[in-house]
């Protein structure tokens, strides 16, 4: 009865590891397919300004990370800065302003680049240039900024810790659309523009996975090492003693 209920657990056991190491190399292989279509997307001709504002919630997502060319003007009075990002492993801001497109009228928001932290005055942000009149964007297609960590959960002020795009375009009264631009390019403005692709955890579900792998072989190792070879270890070391 005891071997039954051993061999049962143990089955069970390395049922479940091997399904959820299966499930985590899904899951990678998924992200690497995601991946793999951004980068062909982003190898892809610049969309042009009028397939950009005829975008919605649905068509947006298969022009993730192409690139595109817009004409507009800054909306500087409601730029907001997102604390505690990193460019080149320093610490600073993101910083983003809407933009009103021409000729459409459709505000989009722009991430513009990322400034440095001012450390002599932490809730003051160090100049950077927003040019007044008509203004010509590089810039990659993003669902909405990366979101940190946050305590409080307030999302208010100039400088703050997270921005969500729907809640934003309530704060300000703005029509915004319901994705966001990447300015690329030099950083003429004062702003950097050294971007990095966005990390998927890919090498984490691998990770997972072999831990779950590592445990359903070891699960399998203590079944067949006490139920099995053991007890047979024992009775061949009875036998070599002359014992019946």
């Amino acid at each position: 009865m005891r071997l039954i209920l051993v061999t049962l657990a143990s089955v069970s056991g390395l049922a479940l590891t091997v399904s959820l190491g299966r499930w985590q190399l899904q899951r990678a292989a998924y992200k690497e397919e995601v991946q793999a279509r951004a980068l062909q997307r982003g190898a892809l001709p610049a969309l042009a300004a009028d397939a950009l504002v005829a975008l919605d919630a649905t068509s947006v997502k298969e022009q993730l990370q192409r690139r595109t060319v817009v004409q507009g003007t800054w909306l500087p009075q409601h730029t907001v800065a997102l604390d505690n990002r990193q460019m080149l492993d320093k610490q600073g801001f993101f910083i983003l302003t809407p933009l009103q497109l021409q000729p459409s009228g459709d505000l989009v928001l722009v991430q513009r680049g990322w400034l440095p932290r001012n450390f002599q005055q932490r809730d003051a942000l160090l100049p950077f240039a927003t040019p007044a009149g008509p203004v010509k964007l590089d810039a990659t297609i993003a669902l909405g900024p990366a979101r940190l960590y946050e305590f409080d959960g307030r999302e208010r002020g100039p400088i703050r810790q997270n921005l969500d795009l729907a809640a934003f375009a309530r704060e300000t009264g703005l029509p915004l659309r319901e994705f966001m631009l990447v300015q690329q390019g030099p950083s003429g403005d004062g702003l950097l523009r050294e971007w990095t692709a966005p990390s998927l955890g890919i090498e984490r579900h691998y990770g997972y996975a072999f831990q779950w792998f590592s445990l359903a072989i070891l699960i399998a190792g203590l079944y067949l090492w006490f139920q099995w070879m053991r007890p047979l270890r024992r009775v061949k070391e009875h036998v070599s003693d002359g014992k019946p």
